[in-house]
């Protein structure tokens, strides 16, 4: 018996010992793309939950800001690391756009990893595999879905455009009171024109799946004049926060916002509860944000432990869902038995899971995205 409890004793010892960590001072280095959000979100949330699992561990938290131009700096530090030669690279995680995901894969700049990744087997949407109509898949994994949608203020507006034919001829009875940003600046303006193009197209799903043709791009000219004629009665914004800033002031009426920004500022009392969602006909995009260890990363072993951390569904209840308003990057079936009643329901209160399903699109593949952008700016804004 005593021999017994001596091997149990071992056993058990040998599992504690398996599962402690390995006590060396680490500073996990990320760059974070995105809003200033995403980096309160890692800085004063995730950052000391994962320190207190992990106590050798520090973690440093480095914001490159808003839209592509963000995860375009990311892209650029990691390409100066590699031209240096170095062995170990000093930035361990990042976190990017879907451009961004393909700028680094084209340029050697991160590594597959998703196989060794727990949490991947709850990702249900297809983003994980497929970026703006590339292969992504186990270079990265999601870290939540961002979507567009128009806000509005019902004090003005009663009965909402239900679709971007409606908001036509809204906009042209009430002049001036849309505003979104265009496609500087932010991203919530380039969805809506993204929106706006599927809406005009002949081909919408070969704009969102390929293959790439410039011949359907053959409407395009006629698309732009009229999205130009329609500028002509909206308000210009400054950016994603602009146009939550003038519907609180009541300067317009009606915007483009990202769902989580929107229901964030209601959370912090800056934006008037009252303010409403909606999803219009056909449909707007979104988009993922992306996990991505950087080929070289020295710590590459802890970046893999935050990321199975914040994929995990109790986390992603807690934090994604609950704290920051996004939607769950892994299925939404894993994420409930976590959440409560009041927040499922604050997350899904104007735009249902059916209306995400219906009217939730893609973004462009990426050459149809750039070609996009430039005839915005060649026909729209000139």
């Amino acid at each position: 018996m005593r021999k017994l409890c001596g091997v149990l004793m071992l056993i058990i010892a040998a599992v504690l010992l398996a599962q402690a960590d390995i006590p060396i001072k680490v500073t996990l280095t990320m760059m974070v793309a995105g809003d200033q959000n995403m980096v309160d979100f890692f800085q004063y949330e995730i950052a000391p939950e994962f320190e207190k699992l992990y106590p050798n561990v520090k973690v440093k938290v480095v914001g490159t800001g808003p839209g592509d131009a963000g995860s375009q700096q990311i892209i650029q530090q990691l390409q100066l690391e590699k031209d240096s030669g170095k062995d170990r690279w000093a930035i361990d995680l990042v976190v990017i756009h879907e451009a961004g995901a393909i700028w680094a894969i084209e340029r050697g700049l991160i590594r597959q990893y998703t196989d060794f990744l727990t949490a991947r087997r709850l990702v249900t949407m297809k983003t994980a595999e497929v970026a703006l109509g590339i292969n992504v898949n186990g270079y990265v994994m999601p870290m939540f879905h961002s979507q567009t949608a128009i806000a509005y203020n019902p004090r003005f507006v009663k009965n909402p455009p239900k679709s971007y034919a409606e908001l036509v001829e809204w906009v042209k009875e009430n002049p001036k009171k849309f505003g979104y940003n265009g496609i500087k600046g932010g991203m919530s303006g380039v969805s809506f024109v993204f929106g706006w193009v599927y809406w005009k197209s002949k081909n919408p799903d070969v704009l969102m799946n390929g293959p790439f043709d410039e011949k359907y791009m053959e409407d395009w000219p006629q698309i732009y004049a009229e999205l130009k004629e329609f500028n002509k009665y909206v308000t210009l914004t400054s950016g994603n926060a602009g146009t939550l800033d003038a519907l609180n002031r009541g300067e317009i009426w009606m915007g483009p916002v990202w769902v989580d920004m929107f229901y964030t500022w209601i959370r912090e009392g800056r934006m008037d509860p009252n303010i409403r969602l909606i999803l219009p006909e056909p449909g707007m995009p979104g988009q993922p944000m992306y996990f991505a260890i950087p080929t070289k990363a020295a710590n590459a072993d802890y970046a893999l432990k935050m990321i199975e951390f914040v994929s995990s569904p109790a986390v992603h209840a807690k934090y994604i869902v609950d704290r920051f308003n996004w939607y769950p990057a892994i299925g939404i079936e894993y994420v409930s038995p976590y959440l409560s009643k009041e927040v499922f329901d604050r997350l899904y209160r104007d735009i249902k899971e059916e209306d995400l399903l219906k009217f939730g699109k893609r973004m462009p593949i990426a050459d149809y995205r750039t070609r996009m952008l430039e005839a915005y700016e060649k026909w729209v804004e000139k």
